[in-house]
C-alpha cells in the first residue's frame, strides 16, 4: 500500500491516545510521585513505561532516540498486551487431553476447544511426548520450527534457549535457512562472496555526495525500516530525506507504487511480478551490443562473462532467442523504448541499485539478484563510492554507519547432536516425504522421519506457504504440536499443548540497536507482572530442564539477571551497569571512518589485496560451482527461466498475488492490535486493486472479495487504487488464520494460496511471490472475521500422574547420546554468531564463504580479534570442503 508522507505524519504524531484504557505520553510530559517511567525496547522503537502505583497506564516515546515513532509502538504495544488473544493459562486441547499417548484425533486440531490444566500437568505431557518421540522414534524425530527470533527484540530469544534444551538430551531436527532471504544467502556467498541479503550497506552520506540515480528494485526501506530484528529507532528516514534533497534521482521497479516511491518522489516503473531478471538480462544486452560496457571492469573484477555472453546474445545451447529489450517487453510489460532508456540512464550515471528479498523469494529467485549483479557489473559499478549493488537497504537502516563495536549477546544455543535439518520453507514437504532426498546448496541431505513438533517464539503455521497442506500434513504425520506464545496465534490454534510465555513487557532483557549500525545497547527492563499464569520462555525452558533432569546444564547457576549483566559486561559500552539499567540506554561511539564506507569499496580498490570469498576471488558471472553441483533448477549464469505460475502463464482471468510485508506489523505479530484496524476493512486483511480490474468485475473501494485458486481461498476488503498495475493485486503477509465453513480463510491470511514449490533445488527457498489467483466479489460472507477471538475454553476434570512418566529416568538415557566438551571456538561460534535466525552449521559453507560472511557477522557478534581467531579456527577445521 501507498501510504502519502502527510498520512505517515498523521500516523505517528504524538497525540494521547485510549487504547484499552492504556494512553500515550507527549515526550514534554511531567509525571506526579506516585508515577515512575520504567525504560524498555522493542522491534518497534524504544520508549519509557508509565506506572501508576504499580499499574502500567500508557508509553512515552524518546524524542532524542525515536525521531519517528509508529503506530506500532504508539498503539500495538499498548492494545495487544492485554488483548483478549492473550494465552492467560496452559492448554491442552480436548480430545489430546483424553488420549495423549493414543489416538489424540490431530485432524481436529483447529477446531475443537482447548482444556486449561495446570503448569505441572502440561509440561508433563510435553516432556512425556518429547521423550517417547526420542524413544521410539530417536532425537531426529522432534522437529524444532523454532527458527525465528522475532518473538522480541531481546536476547533470550526462545529459538536459542530450546535449542540449547534440547541438545542436553540428544538435540533435535532443526529448520536451516529462513523465509526471508532463502534463495540469495545460498547462491550470493558463491557469486559475490557474501550473503548480502544481511550485511551493511555503503554509508549514506556516500550515496548523498556521490550517488546520481538510486534504483529501487522491488525494495521499499520506508515502510520495512519501520522495524527491526533489535531495536527499532528510524534514524534512517531524515537520511533519506537529505538524500533525496540532494538531488539523487529515485527510480522504482515495482508493480505497484510504495511509500518509498512516494516520500522520494521515485520515478515509478510498472513491471510485471517474477520478470525482473528478463528486465536487467535486457540492458546487459544493449549495453553490449551499443558498446557501454566496462571492458576494463569485466576483466579486473569478474569472471565468467564469456560463457554468459552467448546466452545474452541467444547463441547459448538452450536455444532461447537474444535478449533484447524487445524480447523482455514481452515478458516485462515495460515496453522496449523504456528498457533501453533505464539502460543508457543507469549506465550513463553513477546509479546505485536497491534489490529486496522479495525478488528472489519467489521460482528460480536465484536469479534476479544475480542478473541485476551481472548489470552493475558489466557498467562497472560495483564498488565505487555511490554506486554498485545493495541488497539490504529496506532493513536494519541499511545505510546508516557501522560501530564496529560489540552488541549484547545472550547465552549459547550449543551444539545440535541430531543431525536431521529441513529447510524453512519445506516443513509440509518434510512431514509429507520422511526421508526422500533432497538437495541444497550441492549437498545432498534426506528429510527426517518426524513425529512431534516444538515451536516457540514464531507462528510457523503462518509462516508456511500453502497452510492447507500444512494443516493436512500435521494431521496426517504429527502426534503432538507444542507451542509456546502469548498469544492464540494460527500456531497456538492448531497445536495440542499450548504453553503462555509472556510479552516483552513481562520479562527483563536486553537488546542492540540498530541492527547495522550497533551503536546502542537497549535495556528492556520488566514493566509488568505477567500476565495470567504465563511464563517467560527461560522459565519455561528451565522447568522442563528441571523434568529432564538436567537443569543446571541448561542455567549453568545463572538466572535471567545474571545473563543480562554478564551481557552487558561483554559489550563495547563504557558507563556501568547500575547507570545503564536505570538510565536504559548506553550509547557506542562510531568511528569517523565508517560515514566514508563503501560496501565491496576494499575489492575494487585493490582486488588482489581484498579479493571477495568466491572460489576465484572476483565476481562470477560463470559460477563454476554451481555447474560442479549438476543441479537442474540454478543454471551456472545468470538466465530467465519461466516461472511455474505469473501472469505470461496465466489462465484467463487470473491475476499475479504478490504479499509484501505489512505496514504496520512484523509479519503475523500486531494483526491483533489496534494498530490493525487502520488498514482492515470490515476487520479484514486488504487487498491493492487496481483501477481497472475493480471496473472488470464490478468492485468497488471497501467491498469484500473472496480471493482464491486450487490451494485455497480467502475473503479480504477491495482497496482500489490507481498505485497498483493491472493484473496485479497486492495482499500484505501477516493476517491471523480462521476458517469458514466453506474452508475460506476469513481474515486473509495470504498463504493459503501461496504455492510450496520451492525457488530452486539449489536453495530450497519460498517462492511465496510465485502465486497466481482469481477474485470476485464476495457475496456469501460468514458472519465476522473470528481471527482475533480466544478459542473456546473448557476445565479439566482431573490431573495428569506425571510420576507414571518417570521423566527424570529416561531423561537420563536421552541426555547420555548427547555430547559435551565443545572448544572455545565452538563455543563462541554457538553462543555468538548467528546471523538473523538460526545459528549456521560449520559445514554450510567453505572456508572462503566464512571469511566472507565472518565480516559482516563478527562485529554483529562483538567478537575481539582473539576470539575471532579462535571461532575461524573451528570454522575451518569443520568448514564444507571447497
Amino acid at each position: 500500500m501507498s501510504l502519502s508522507r502527510r498520512a505517515f505524519l498523521k500516523s505517528t504524531a504524538a497525540i494521547a491516545i485510549a487504547t484499552g484504557g492504556l494512553k500515550l505520553f507527549g515526550v514534554n510530559e511531567v509525571f506526579g510521585s506516585d508515577t515512575i517511567l520504567i525504560p524498555h525496547a522493542s522491534h518497534y522503537g524504544p520508549f519509557k513505561a508509565v506506572v501508576k502505583n504499580g499499574v502500567l497506564i500508557g508509553v512515552q516515546p524518546l524524542k532524542d532516540f525515536d525521531p519517528m515513532p509508529t503506530q506500532m509502538l504508539l498503539e500495538g504495544v499498548l492494545s495487544r498486551t492485554y488483548h483478549p488473544t492473550r494465552v492467560q493459562y496452559p492448554m491442552v486441547r480436548r480430545s489430546y487431553l483424553a488420549n495423549p499417548r493414543g489416538d489424540t484425533k490431530p485432524h481436529l486440531r483447529g477446531k475443537e476447544p482447548f482444556v486449561r490444566v495446570s503448569w505441572e500437568d502440561a509440561l508433563a505431557l510435553v516432556a512425556d511426548a518429547s521423550l517417547r518421540t526420542i524413544e521410539e522414534h530417536g532425537n531426529d524425530a522432534l522437529f524444532s520450527s523454532s527458527y525465528g527470533g522475532w518473538s522480541h527484540a531481546g536476547v533470550l530469544r526462545p529459538q536459542v534457549l530450546q535449542g540449547r534444551l534440547f541438545g542436553l538430551i540428544g538435540g533435535h531436527s532443526v529448520t536451516t535457512g529462513d523465509y526471508s532471504g532463502g534463495a540469495s544467502q545460498i547462491s550470493l556467498p558463491h557469486i559475490i562472496g557474501d550473503m548480502e541479503v544481511y550485511s551493511p550497506q555503503t554509508s549514506w552520506e556516500v550515496i548523498r555526495d556521490h550517488t546520481e540515480v538510486f534504483v529501487l528494485v522491488g525494495c521499499d526501506p520506508w515502510k520495512n525500516n519501520r522495524i527491526e530484528y533489535t531495536v527499532a529507532d528510524h534514524q534512517m528516514y531524515s537520511r533519506w530525506e537529505a538524500i533525496r534533497d540532494a538531488g539523487v534521482k529515485f527510480v522504482s521497479i515495482n508493480p505497484q507504487r510504495t511509500t518509498t516511491d512516494e516520500a522520494m518522489r521515485a520515478e515509478w516503473v510498472k513491471i510485471i511480478p517474477n520478470t525482473d531478471t528478463a528486465l536487467f538480462l535486457a540492458m546487459c544486452w544493449h549495453v553490449y551490443t551499443t558498446g557501454k560496457v566496462d571492458k576494463a571492469y569485466l576483466e579486473n573484477y569478474t569472471v565468467g562473462f564469456e560463457k554468459f555472453l552467448p546466452y545474452l546474445l541467444g547463441k547459448d545451447a538452450d536455444g532461447t532467442p537474444p535478449k533484447t529489450p524487445e524480447w523482455a517487453e514481452k515478458i516485462t510489460g515495460i515496453p522496449a523504448a523504456r528498457i533501453v532508456e533505464m539502460a543508457d540512464l543507469f549506465a550513463s550515471k553513477r546509479t546505485e541499485f536497491a534489490g529486496a528479498w522479495s525478488l528472489q523469494r519467489a521460482h528460480h529467485g536465484e536469479m534476479s539478484h544475480w542478473a541485476i549483479i551481472a548489470f552493475a557489473a558489466m557498467t562497472g559499478k560495483i564498488g565505487k563510492p555511490g554506486e554498485g549493488v545493495g541488497f539490504s537497504w529496506h532493513y536494519g537502516g541499511g545505510g546508516m554507519p557501522v560501530s564496529g563495536k560489540r552488541g549484547a549477546v545472550g547465552i549459547p544455543q550449543g551444539r545440535n547432536p541430531a543431525k536431521g535439518r529441513c529447510p524453512a520453507s519445506r516443513i509440509s514437504e518434510m512431514l509429507l516425504n520422511p526421508g526422500k532426498a533432497y538437495t541444497r546448496d550441492g549437498q545432498r541431505f534426506e528429510y527426517p522421519d518426524v513425529h512431534m513438533i516444538y515451536n516457540a517464539g514464531n507462528n510457523f503455521v503462518h509462516h508456511q506457504q500453502n497452510t492447507n497442506e500444512l494443516i493436512e500434513a500435521m494431521a496426517k504425520k504429527v502426534h503432538t504440536v507444542v507451542n509456546q506464545d502469548p498469544w492464540w496465534c494460527a500456531s497456538s490454534r492448531y497445536a495440542d499443548i499450548v504453553l503462555p510465555a509472556t510479552s516483552h513487557l513481562e520479562r527483563d532483557d536486553i537488546s542492540t540497536g540498530g541492527t547495522y549500525s550497533n551503536d546502542k545497547i537497549w535495556a528492556m527492563r520488566q514493566v509488568i507482572q505477567p500476565y495470567g499464569e504465563s511464563l517467560d520462555d527461560f522459565e519455561i525452558f528451565r522447568r522442563l530442564a528441571e523434568l529432564f533432569g538436567v537443569e543446571y546444564g541448561f542455567t549453568e547457576g545463572l538466572t535471567v539477571m545474571d545473563i543480562v549483566k554478564n551481557s552487558y559486561a561483554n559489550t563495547d559500552a563504557t558507563i556501568p551497569f547500575e547507570a545503564f539499567w536505570e538510565a536504559g540506554v548506553a550509547e557506542m561511539e562510531v568511528p569517523e571512518s565508517a560515514r566514508g564506507w563503501v560496501r565491496h569499496g576494499d575489492f575494487y580498490t585493490d582486488p588482489q589485496k581484498s579479493p571477495l570469498h568466491t572460489a576465484s576471488g572476483k565476481i562470477e558471472l560463470y559460477c563454476e560451482s554451481f555447474a560442479r553441483f549438476g543441479t537442474e533448477e540454478c543454471p551456472p549464469i545468470p538466465k530467465y527461466l519461466e516461472p511455474a505460475e505469473f501472469l505470461g502463464n496465466a489462465k484467463p482471468g487470473q491475476v499475479h498475488v504478490v504479499s509484501p510485508h505489512p505496514y504496520m506489523r512484523v509479519h503475523s505479530q500486531m494483526a491483533n492490535a489496534e494498530c490493525a484496524k487502520h488498514l482492515n476493512i470490515d476487520g479484514r486483511e486488504f487487498a491493492l486493486v487496481s483501477e481497472e480490474d475493480a471496473r472488470e468485475r464490478g468492485i468497488k473501494d471497501g467491498d469484500l472479495i473472496e480471493v482464491y485458486n486450487d490451494r485455497g481461498a480467502l475473503i479480504v476488503g477491495a482497496r482500489v487504487s490507481p498505485n497498483i498495475m493491472k493484473g496485479v493485486i497486492s495482499i500484505y503477509e501477516g493476517a491471523w488464520l480462521s476458517k469458514d465453513s466453506k474452508g475460506r480463510c476469513n481474515s486473509g491470511a495470504i498463504n493459503v494460496l501461496t504455492t510450496s514449490v520451492a525457488a530452486s533445488d539449489l536453495s530450497q527457498a519460498t517462492s511465496a511471490n510465485t502465486c497466481l489467483a482469481s477474485f470476485r466479489k464476495c457475496t456469501d460472507v460468514e458472519g465476522p472475521n473470528r481471527a482475533y477471538e480466544p478459542p473456546l475454553v473448557e476445565n479439566a476434570s482431573g490431573r495428569i500422574d506425571a510420576a507414571a512418566f518417570s521423566l527424570t529416568e529416561r531423561a537420563a538415557k536421552a541426555k547420555a547420546s548427547a555430547t559435551a566438551g565443545m572448544t572455545p571456538g565452538e563455543k563462541l561460534f554457538y553462543e555468538r554468531c548467528t546471523l538473523c535466525h538460526v545459528p549456521r552449521e560449520p559445514g554450510d559453507f567453505t572456508v572462503k564463504q566464512w571469511q566472507g560472511i565472518t565480516e559482516s557477522m563478527f562485529p554483529r557478534a562483538g567478537l575481539t580479534e582473539d576470539e575471532r581467531k579462535l571461532v575461524l579456527d573451528f570454522l575451518h577445521k569443520n568448514a564444507r570442503a571447497d
